[in-house]
């Protein structure tokens, strides 16, 4: 008998790693997507493998529904089951809209929104009662606070309603979905010594950027026994960046 099982999407560093690291430590199984840093899922999948932990590390598309439908088909092949499905990969382009292209659209829409919901439709077909859908958004969704972010902050705020739709549809198997919504975290993608993180951290209560395991924390949680009697929501975990 295999533990318990998570899929990571976009899981080989930054917010990805973390989540899968911390569930890991839960005892969870890990199985993650990634597109092209093979080092980096070399790096992660030793590191769960030192936790006493199973780890399968896989290449796709993220973009591609043939890539979203393989992660959960491998995952289920290695594993034979799945209880968490965490769903992390995205992009943000950073363009006015009247700089915006439509390839620029349909890159955005199909990594960062239909990927989701390909992935959720796939996971739920192997999920049990207690599984757990954890969804990566971010506070742009609720505020664009200066220019260049409609496309992503579009795709964020889609994720919610996706999260309430299907909260309803799963409610009864006792299936969970959530979003988490990050304020600026420190990543290699949005450093805290980069160009716009003064800007950034401007709008923060705090003041502050946050740490990728302020994210994975909180996804432990939603991803816990404990959290069973929340579905449907989103949680900011951004430093007071949208009080």
């Amino acid at each position: 008998m295999t533990n318990r099982v998570a899929i990571i999407t976009g899981g080989s560093r930054g917010i990805g790693a973390a989540i899968a690291e911390k569930l890991a430590m839960d005892g969870f199984d890990i199985a993650f997507s990634y597109a092209r840093s093979a080092s980096q899922a070399d790096v992660l999948r030793e590191k769960i493998e030192k936790l006493g932990q199973k780890a399968l590390a896989i290449q796709a598309d993220g973009s591609t529904v043939e890539g979203n439908k393989k992660v959960i088909a491998e995952t289920i092949k290695y594993f034979g089951r799945l209880d968490v499905l965490v769903c992390n990969a995205g992009m943000y382009p950073y363009k006015t809209i009247d700089q915006v292209t439509v390839e620029d659209i349909d890159q955005t829409l199909n990594l960062n929104l239909r990927a989701v919901m390909v992935e959720t439709a796939e996971a739920v077909q192997h999920m049990s009662a207690g599984g757990r859908i954890i969804l990566i958004g971010s506070v742009f969704a609720e505020r664009a606070p200066f220019p260049g972010i409609s496309l992503y902050a579009s795709t964020k705020a889609a994720l919610k309603g996706f999260a309430k739709g299907a909260a309803r549809d799963l409610g009864s198997k006792a299936i969970t979905i959530n979003v988490i919504e990050p304020g600026p975290i420190d990543t290699d993608m949005n450093p805290v010594n980069g160009e716009a993180a003064h800007l950034i951290s401007s709008f923060v209560a705090t003041k502050h950027y946050g740490k990728v395991n302020d994210i994975a924390r909180t996804a432990s949680f939603l991803a816990s026994p404990d959290a069973g009697y929340i579905t449907g929501t989103a949680i900011p975990v951004d430093g007071g960046l949208l009080a």
